[in-house]
């Protein structure tokens, strides 16, 4: 936890995420579904479980950066395999695919605390600002 080293931003501290360990090769959140981000059905609404992996795989992706170098999300992919029911404990699992110099890749399983697998979310981070490396060809 200390590597991140800073608060959640507003939106994913609303969601109720809570990061539980956060490592370069791996991180883990929990989040219990509100009645507040559930759908009609009395389940955590789609966008709610991406905003969860969302959020993760640019922590994932921060803590692998240098210090004032920033990401953005490039592109998202989600499978919905199983409903988390207003009240479920979840837990997020992100781990890295790819760790390039200008994108990288992050892959989160979120599971229910009983072990039902409700989402595979893999996504693409671009990184922001990159810093020059030796052989770089300048551009003006």
């Amino acid at each position: 936890m200390a590597r991140f080293g800073r608060r959640l931003p507003a939106f994913p501290t609303w969601l109720g995420i809570a990061l539980v360990s956060v490592a370069p090769e791996r991180l883990v959140a929990e989040l219990t579904v509100r009645e507040e981000i559930g759908n009609g059905l009395g389940v955590m609404h789609g966008g709610a479980i991406m905003s969860f992996a969302d959020t993760m795989g640019a922590v994932g992706t921060l803590i692998n950066l240098p210090k004032g170098i920033g990401t953005t999300t490039l592109e998202s992919k989600t499978n919905f395999i199983g409903a988390a029911p207003i009240g479920a404990r979840l837990v997020g699992e992100c781990t890295p695919l790819h760790r390039g110099r200008t994108t990288q890749i992050w892959q989160t399983r979120i599971s229910r605390a009983d072990g039902k697998l409700v989402a595979i979310v893999t996504q693409t981070q671009l990184i922001l600002a990159a810093p020059s490396l030796p052989g770089d060809v300048k551009r003006e």
